[in-house]
């Protein structure tokens, strides 16, 4: 079966610091709807990150969060690395997102029973697809096969995308470029990328208030 293509798109700053600056979420979420993606793949780090952002004071969990939402089937699932299971107790505010079709885990055979249960209980589709990390070629491989995934979209922090970019597996690159530059407390999207990644211009695209859209095709060889 065809390997989905994988898409990273993440917001920046001049100096590619994806921390330190007031993002234009408007602009970011048009652009990864536009996408279209099928799965989003997000980090267990961002995905907390996001609760605290957005989500000061975790809400309670209700009957409706122990099954899965009823939603459009053409709506993204979206997918959570999390060996650790450092997200217990968290899963109920994304899965109640409406643009969500539902959250799918993937864990390792080192993972915490404890945690497995818990996804049970509460009805998360969760795949073990690794030793004591996820083996992202399998877990790419089973989101096709399973869920018929072509095209996935990460919307995350520095280390899952480095990692996908180090295994090869990543197909295009998209860049919201803001006007800013962070500076000495930057925290860059790809200093963790393992020597010389060539990639090619798709496209350059001047958004409002000074922000560059650029796409790059990643060279995989």
């Amino acid at each position: 079966m065809k390997k989905p293509k994988v898409i990273l798109h993440s917001s920046i700053s001049l100096d590619g610091s994806v921390l330190g600056f007031d993002v234009d979420m408007e602009k970011h979420y048009q652009i990864v709807g536009s996408y279209k993606a099928d799965v989003h793949l997000i980090g267990s780090n961002t995905v907390k990150e996001g609760i605290k952002m957005f989500c000061p004071e975790l809400p309670k969990e209700e009957k409706s969060d122990f099954s899965k939402p009823k939603r459009n089937k053409n709506l993204p699932l979206w997918v959570i690395p999390d060996t650790k299971g450092s997200l217990k107790g968290m899963h109920h505010v994304y899965r109640r997102f409406e643009l969500c079709r539902d959250i799918v885990v993937f864990v390792s055979k080192k993972t915490p029973k404890h945690y497995l249960d818990y996804l049970t209980e509460r009805d998360y589709d969760y795949h073990i697809v690794g030793e004591n990390n996820v083996d992202y070629n399998k877990a790419l491989n089973l989101l096709a096969k399973r869920y018929n995934a072509k095209t996935i979209l990460t919307d995350t922090g520095r280390i899952l995308n480095c990692i996908l970019i180090n295994k090869g597996l990543v197909d295009e690159i998209s860049l919201l470029i803001h006007p800013v530059i962070v500076g000495k407390n930057q925290y860059t999207l790809l200093s963790e990328v393992c020597g010389n990644i060539k990639i090619e211009l798709i496209n350059i695209e001047k958004l409002s208030g000074g922000i560059i859209w650029v796409t790059y095709k990643v060279k995989n060889i």
